[in-house]
């Protein structure tokens, strides 16, 4: 360990001490940024970056396990990622199916698909619905791998979802308009009975969402952190907590 390191060890135990359990998010949405650039500047390949932002997945569950955070969202793979070059999407796949195995292996986790499964290879449909069952009855954090995900995507497939249901029922499209509101739509999202979440985080210093659960953070906090992913460390994590802890949320009053 290089005195950097030490440093930085007990700054992150310095501020873990300080931390207010009853403050922390217990819904933490994740995009995680960076993995390319990191490569890039650390003069290794593309496949290293992913390989790299995949690693760190599990340490960061470990942080979320000690903060008492109860659900994890991680963007994992966009809908507009699919369109990458094949040489590039077929690794990135490859290395998702094998982050995603490793997390029902664990035994921790509660692992959750959200994003459109039809948009993705067969393989990859197939390893997602398999960790959703084999970690079913697991009590740990929630995990919501969001793999093939747009937000604009999410919306328009609630909204299908909500008119094939009452379509049949039976149903009229007048009926619909005069019952429909805010909450039959939330029924029908790929993260419908869970809470939204109250804190964003993105890594790589990109100050956006990119489409990121649109509906549901209507009232969350975004935390933006310079770090790409694969150099984030517990004190990023717990400078995150520390922020939001720091916030007053006013849900629009």
């Amino acid at each position: 360990m290089n005195l950097r390191d030490l440093v930085y060890g007990l700054y992150a135990r310095r501020v873990e001490g300080r931390l207010d359990h009853a403050q922390v998010p217990k819904h933490i949405g994740v995009i995680l940024d960076g993995n390319r650039r990191w490569a890039k500047a650390s003069g290794g390949t593309t496949e290293q970056g992913h390989q790299a932002g995949a690693d760190k997945i599990l340490e960061m569950l470990g942080w979320c396990d000690e903060t008492d955070v109860e659900v994890v969202t991680l963007w994992m793979l966009s809908t507009d990622n699919l369109d990458r070059p094949e040489q590039e999407l077929r690794p990135l796949l490859g290395i998702i199916e094998n982050t995603v195995r490793n997390l029902a292996a664990d035994g921790r986790w509660r692992v959750h698909h959200v994003g459109t499964l039809d948009l993705l290879p067969g393989r990859t449909q197939s390893v997602l619905k398999e960790a959703e069952q084999a970690t079913d009855g697991n009590s740990g954090i929630l995990v919501n791998v969001a793999v093939g995900y747009g937000g604009r995507q999410e919306i328009a497939d609630a909204v299908r979802s909500l008119l094939l249901e009452h379509a049949d029922k039976g149903t009229s499209f007048e009926e619909l308009a005069e019952i429909i509101d805010v909450e039959h739509i939330s029924e029908h999202l790929y993260t419908r009975g869970q809470p939204d979440p109250d804190l964003v985080i993105r890594t790589s210093g990109e100050q956006r969402l990119s489409g990121f659960m649109l509906w549901q953070s209507a009232h969350s906090e975004y935390y933006f952190c310079e770090v790409f992913w694969p150099a984030f460390r517990k004190v990023d994590f717990l400078r995150a907590l520390r922020d939001y802890a720091a916030r007053h949320r006013r849900y629009g009053s």
